[in-house]
């Protein structure tokens, strides 16, 4: 395996990069990822030391056939009908991974509503407001982003709605 120049270790994410030139504050977290860990967000909270309630994985959907991004908690999981019924839709199902990589630009476990390739619909869990920061990734394995939910809900013209399930 190639190892990485410094100038490639430290050059940002789409998802750094658009928070960047959109001038709000967060701070990058890294960690080493252990690809035998069961769960990229749990991975991510218990490498941090921060609660699973403030750490958030995106996952994305297809909403009747429009892929729509949905950030929840890692403590907890996504509640279809609530995704659905929160941008108007009738039905969802979790996207096919190849094409949620596709879609976004980034790999499973590294997937940031941040800086997608393109721009989809978004919801936030509405828990996400009772935290003044979160944790979402940054864009790829080992590297967490922490911002505000309202910088998040922002740029990402995320809907909040409680769309996660203990």
């Amino acid at each position: 395996m190639a190892k990485k120049s410094k100038k490639q270790q430290s050059a940002g994410t789409p998802a750094t990069v658009a928070l960047t030139a959109a001038g709000v504050d967060f701070t990058v977290h890294a960690y080493d990822h252990d690809p035998s860990h069961p769960s990229y967000g749990e991975e991510a909270a218990e490498a941090m030391g921060v609660s699973p309630d403030r750490v958030f994985k995106t996952l994305v959907a297809d909403v009747d056939g429009a892929l729509t991004v949905a950030v929840v908690p890692v403590a907890g999981s996504l509640d279809l009908k609530a995704l659905a019924s929160a941008v108007g839709g009738k039905r969802a199902a979790m996207a096919d991974p190849t094409l949620a990589e596709r879609t976004t630009g980034y790999v499973r476990g590294g997937i940031s509503p941040l800086g997608q390739r393109k721009k989809l619909p978004t919801v936030l869990d509405a828990s996400a407001s009772t935290h003044p920061t979160i944790c979402v990734s940054a864009g790829r394995r080992g590297l967490e982003v922490e911002l505000s939910p309202t910088d998040l809900a922002g740029l990402t013209g995320a809907v909040l709605s409680e769309i996660a399930r203990a």
